[in-house]
């Protein structure tokens, strides 16, 4: 998938200042280009998904192709570790993707920081209100038999799949069990769950939408397996890409979110089930100042 270009012609005006030096990786203008095709993986995750392309916009506003490409986490980490592919915005800190982290660290450069606080545990419907801690699942016959002892998972290779096998260790859930689908096929048994008001359990983070949407609540972690507070959110690149790309480099330096922006597409995409390219074109028009920010010095094709 190659997303379409967007934004206005740059000037062909030049500064009398402007280096000569052809081989300068920065003008006066802004960096180079340096290699025009860009490939991004990504899961498919609710963040990921809206956050993905509006990474892909940016570049392309800025004359790069990018090619997005949908994988699961482990290759969408082993691939930018093995230079495949160029860059991902999904790497979720300390906790959620530590294990990760730590095979790749030495092929794998963290860029920046774009969000802050990303909280994880697994999560249960507001009515469920005996629950409320990872503590109150031990030897909770009721609650077990109830829901045949299973919490209900997403894809087997993210990161908050592995922290809840943790979390069963820790907290002595030995008659629990995790069951891996996908993050829809696991939002979809939610949502039927809390329409016939019955109990379940299932991985949940923040952001995402479907807090938007249902009454939920992340049960309380004492021993932080999930991270405590919560993870960070960072853009990793592949070893080189600053040298091979300095303008995509330096847009990923400069990129960052909130929770509004975030919390104001997520919804657009998974709930309404519009294209993400065309809300993320949306998000570009209805922000200009934004959007300057994130391309502050880079010149646009």
């Amino acid at each position: 998938m190659f997303l379409a270009a967007c934004g206005g012609d740059s000037s062909e005006e030049t500064s009398s200042e402007a280096s000569d030096d052809e081989g300068s990786e920065e003008t006066s203008e802004g960096p180079e280009i340096g290699q025009e095709e860009l490939t991004q993986p990504y899961v498919a995750w609710a963040r990921e998904t809206v956050s993905t392309h509006m990474l892909g916009a940016l570049l392309e506003m800025v004359g790069y192709d990018v090619e997005l490409a949908q994988v699961e986490a482990g290759a969408m980490w082993s691939s930018v570790a093995d230079g495949s592919a160029d860059f991902h915005t999904s790497a979720w800190l300390p906790a959620t993707h530590g294990a990760y982290w730590e095979q790749y660290e030495e092929d794998i450069v963290q860029v920046k920081q774009v969000l802050d606080e990303a909280p994880l545990s697994l999560g249960v419907p507001s009515y469920m209100e005996d629950v409320n801690s990872l503590e109150d699942l031990k030897d909770n016959e009721e609650l077990g038999e109830a829901v045949d002892w299973q919490v209900v998972g997403i894809d087997p290779g993210a990161g908050i799949m592995e922290n809840t096998q943790e979390a069963f260790e820790a907290y002595g859930l030995d008659n629990w069990e995790l069951t891996s689908s996908s993050e829809a096929a696991m939002l979809t048994t939610l949502q039927d769950a809390v329409e016939n008001e019955e109990p379940i359990i299932v991985p949940l983070w923040q952001p995402h939408w479907i807090f938007g949407t249902l009454d939920l609540k992340m049960l309380e972690d004492p021993q932080e397996i999930y991270g405590g507070d919560g993870d960070q959110i960072f853009t990793v690149a592949r070893e080189g890409l600053e040298e091979d790309a300095p303008r995509a480099y330096k847009v990923l330096e400069q990129y960052d979110e909130s929770y509004e922006m975030i919390d104001e597409m997520m919804p657009k995409v998974h709930a309404e089930d519009r294209d993400p390219a065309e809300v993320v074109r949306e998000y570009i028009e209805n922000n200009p100042d934004q959007v300057d920010e994130w391309l502050d010095g880079v010149p646009r094709e």
